[in-house]
């Protein structure tokens, strides 16, 4: 496959609603959507690294500098026979994963369209539909945390994640769980919490969580085993992952009993899929995380929950969750049975919306 074009875009698309976590609250989401160009074919992936640099070291200006600068160069007028020739080429470049994973992405869906098959098949997905859940912020009390929950169960949404924080944590599981007794229920931390908080994280124990997700320090695997040996729950690693490695050490060391796949965060779906069959050969499940993706970023997403591990419900919520107007049609939708459809056509298998990509577009660059 020769490498003829590739075009960068920093988008920004305002939210339904805010979204507030641990790190803040977001209006507005800003990612760059990557596209490749090569045969008379075009592929499409989105890089999540966000406008600020909070969930991770990697920003939209970061991500843009190291595509614009080392990544397209090293695949840019090139025949690549693969999709790990191109990772190879450009190998040197040491983590920038999410600028990686927003290349590979664009990548994988042009090698999937020249071979005329969906990206879930590329990938070797054995589900046409996956169970997805929803992912809710910090919400101002706990009367409105119950009904946005009622409303998305009322969409169908098979599992309820809630963030939490310092004050923020035990007032709102309570309330939920009492509310709700027998919904499928996780929370996240992002990293809020320390081990001199643990007695207050042992009394989640109390609630019949399905995991605790990312508790510690973004980067602490070591300190995670201390505090899983206290707690009945499973804890969830999330931002501590960003390779086959660390998967491994925290498995070896019982930091977690489930994985949170971000293909951003590991730098692409060749990684994850590693990650994916790693965690399935020691018996550890794996769900699918959410970085606020437009349906460019979602196709793949859902394309990569199909494959067989994936065993809990993902955050892949509907294209309405957090976009008035997706930038691919059609949008995502989630049936009444708490699954989402994972496309069939060629590649991600949506069309992506020019007109309304160009309203999101903050600056573009081609090459």
């Amino acid at each position: 496959m020769r490498i003829e074009r590739i075009e960068l875009r920093h988008i920004k698309m305002e939210l339904v609603s805010p979204f507030t976590t641990s790190m803040g609250t977001e209006y507005d989401e800003e990612h760059i959507i990557v596209r490749v160009d090569g045969e008379g074919l075009t592929g499409w992936g989105e890089c999540v690294a966000e406008g600020t640099p909070f969930y991770s070291y990697e920003t939209v200006t970061t991500a843009w500098h190291i595509l614009q600068d080392f990544l397209l160069p090293s695949i840019l007028n090139k025949n690549i026979l693969s999709i790990d020739d191109a990772i190879s080429s450009y190998s040197k470049v040491r983590g920038h994963m999410m600028a990686k994973a927003g290349l590979e992405a664009a990548l994988w869906d042009l090698f999937a369209k020249s071979k005329n098959i969906s990206l879930s098949k590329m990938f070797g997905g054995t589900r046409d539909k996956i169970d997805v859940g929803v992912s809710i912020g910090i919400q101002s009390s706990p009367l409105e945390l119950i009904h946005k929950v009622e409303g998305y169960l009322n969409e169908g949404y098979k599992r309820i994640k809630i963030k939490i924080s310092p004050n923020n944590d035990i007032q709102f599981i309570e309330v939920l769980r009492k509310e709700f007794p027998d919904i499928l229920l996780q929370v996240d931390a992002n990293s809020a919490y320390t081990l001199d908080q643990i007695d207050l994280l042992k009394q989640m124990d109390d609630y019949n969580l399905l995991l605790i997700e990312q508790p510690l320090g973004y980067e602490d695997i070591y300190d995670h085993s201390k505090l899983q040996r206290e707690l009945k729950t499973p804890i969830c690693l999330d931002e501590s992952i960003h390779s086959l490695d660390d998967t491994r050490a925290a498995i070896e060391l019982d930091s977690c009993r489930i994985i949170n796949i971000k293909p951003g965060r590991v730098g692409g779906f060749t990684e994850s899929i590693l990650i994916h069959d790693y965690c399935a050969s020691k018996n550890i499940p794996v769900w699918h995380g959410g970085m606020l993706e437009s349906g460019i970023g979602r196709a793949g997403n859902v394309a990569l929950a199909s494959l067989q591990n994936f065993t809990l419900p993902g955050d892949i919520s509907a294209s309405k969750r957090y976009y008035k107007q997706d930038i691919v049609e059609p949008e995502f939708i989630v049936n009444k049975d708490g699954t989402m459809d994972v496309p069939q056509n060629d590649g991600i298998g949506v069309e992506v919306n020019m007109s309304m990509l160009e309203k999101v577009t903050v600056k573009k660059m081609s090459f």
